[in-house]
């Protein structure tokens, strides 16, 4: 099962998300770190566990349209480099396009971002390809055909519950277990609310093959012996 901590960008600095209420998010406050600079966060991160990929949340990007952040070139001074996961709202082929073109970078397609189902079509069978399905109360976010269409779903899918994030009661595991039952041999990727091993071990047995992560992470209740259990055992630093 692999464990992928979540950096969420805003203004350029890493932020604290609490259940999608974007404009409300502010400059991230860890123990980990005494900056929210991206880099110094990752870092800090990588103390916790020597993690190979984090996923970046481009928030200027995926609310207001801006180009999409360099994340690979910010994260570049970390070794040996992570990849990266970003979802910056992506809505545009040459945006997509330019960032499958960095080898560390795999684009997060966002089901809240799209029209149609456009870009899935093009782009869903590059292995490099994440598509989020992402919800609100229950809600999905984008055009219904997106979930409906199993068949268009790249090899990884992320289920983002976004009032489950940083809300602290646990993944929404009814959509969880729903999206997996189509998903059929795809890996699937549980996001918001994860709390502690105790969701980890829950959602390992349901299938699901990885969580992303972030308030766990920060707040201690995920030790590297939690996640050295799930992904193996950390190597040296």
């Amino acid at each position: 099962m692999i464990i992928v901590p979540v950096l969420d960008m805003k203004d350029g600095l890493v932020v604290r998300a609490h259940m999608g209420v974007r404009n409300a998010y502010r400059p991230i406050e860890t123990p980990l770190s005494a900056t929210a600079d991206i880099a110094d966060v990752a870092a800090a991160l990588r103390q916790v566990f020597p993690f190979p990929a984090f996923y970046v949340a481009d928030l200027d990007a995926i609310e207001n349209g801006a180009r999409p952040l360099q994340a690979a070139e910010l994260l570049a001074g970390l070794r040996p480099a992570p990849e990266v996961w970003l979802d910056a709202g992506f809505s545009s082929s040459d945006d997509i396009a330019a960032t499958l073109d960095n080898a560390r970078t795999l684009a997060v397609l966002g089901s809240e971002s799209q029209v149609d189902t456009g870009l899935l079509r093009r782009f869903g069978n590059n292995p490099r390809l994440l598509l989020s399905l992402d919800f609100r109360a229950n809600a999905f976010l984008g055009p219904p055909e997106i979930l409906e269409q199993s068949e268009l779903w790249p090899g990884t899918v992320i289920v983002m519950t976004l009032g489950k994030v940083g809300a602290g009661d646990g993944p929404d595991y009814d959509v969880l277990r729903k999206v997996k039952t189509r998903a059929g041999n795809r890996a699937v990727i549980a996001a918001g609310g994860v709390r502690d091993a105790a969701d980890l071990r829950r959602l390992e047995v349901m299938g699901i093959a990885g969580a992303l992560v972030a308030s766990s992470l920060h707040n201690g209740a995920l030790s590297e012996a939690d996640i050295s259990s799930f992904m193996g055992p950390s190597q040296a630093r």
